[in-house]
């Protein structure tokens, strides 16, 4: 029995809460040579699992563009994954969630640049900010609101 036990809490915690597994997903991130808030999200993602392609680029903005992030949408730096694209400060567990429900969307943002984001952490100072879904016609929803992440 004890040795079932153990098995169980194992497994447990090789999940994570979106039904991931405890392995890497990988992330192709196109961030500016010189943005230091990057490396912070970078760092947010490695720390949850993802195996994170950086890729320093004087040339974000023409990937935006390629992908309908318009100046509404737009963050400082821009992400693929499995497809979709993520723009901005997005927390690790709303990538996971989007990549676990598979939702018909192009991706998701965190428009601007938010003091508390993940990697705009800036001591005790946050501010509430919202993830967003868009699609291919730029029609956003709300994803997820943080008053206090």
């Amino acid at each position: 029995m004890r040795t079932y036990n153990i098995l169980i809490i194992i497994l447990l915690l090789a999940i994570s809460p979106y039904g991931y597994s405890a392995e890497t997903q990988e992330i192709t991130v196109y961030r500016s040579p010189n943005c230091g808030c990057c490396s912070g999200w970078i760092k947010h993602l490695q720390e949850h699992q993802f195996s994170v392609i950086d890729i320093k680029t004087n040339n974000v903005d023409k990937l935006k563009q390629k992908h309908g992030i318009t100046d509404k949408l737009a963050s400082c730096h821009t992400a693929i994954v499995d497809g979709y694209v993520i723009e901005g400060h997005v927390p690790a567990s709303d990538i996971k969630r989007l990549l676990s429900e598979k939702l018909d969307v192009v991706g998701l943002t965190v428009p601007a640049m938010p003091v508390g984001t993940p990697g705009m952490e800036m001591g005790n100072r946050k501010a509430p900010f919202s993830v967003l879904t868009f699609d291919k016609n730029g029609k956003t929803t709300v994803f997820k609101h943080y008053d206090n992440y």
